[in-house]
């Protein structure tokens, strides 16, 4: 693994325990926000501080062009990005990839919650910029 690979490899172990925890006792079939708030719930047993919802800025070229909001910032360093969906796609990945170089983050997480079993997928930002 190289060093990006590893980086916060502590925090995403413990955000992918918590969602486990929550995929075994909930099971699959609900909707994001169920996860999203039993994920709340769960993050802190996990000694884990996390912000839902948060309210962020994507930028072009220096400017702001709008807001999205993350599904869970953990950390103040891992983006989180949930799904119940029958199973992940290529776009899926692309899309949490685009929001981690909007937020000029490096490292997230994409947890889906509708398969039989969590699926979770390390996402990477190449082109994170030093704050």
């Amino acid at each position: 693994m190289t060093e990006k690979e590893y980086k916060h490899s502590d925090i995403t172990g413990k955000i992918i325990g918590a969602a486990m925890k929550v995929h075994s006792t909930l099971g699959n079939g609900f909707q994001e926000v169920i996860y999203q708030r039993a994920l709340d719930i769960e993050f802190p047993k996990w000694e884990l501080s996390a912000e839902r919802e948060l309210e962020m800025s994507i930028f072009y070229d220096g400017f702001e062009i709008g807001k999205r909001r993350v599904d869970f910032l953990v950390e103040q360093k891992v983006m989180v990005e949930i799904k119940a969906l029958t199973a992940l796609e290529d776009v899926h990945l692309a899309q949490a990839i685009n929001y981690l170089e909007a937020y000029n983050l490096e490292i997230g997480l994409l947890l889906n919650f509708g398969a039989k079993s969590l699926q979770y997928r390390r996402v990477i930002n190449s082109k994170h910029l030093n704050r």
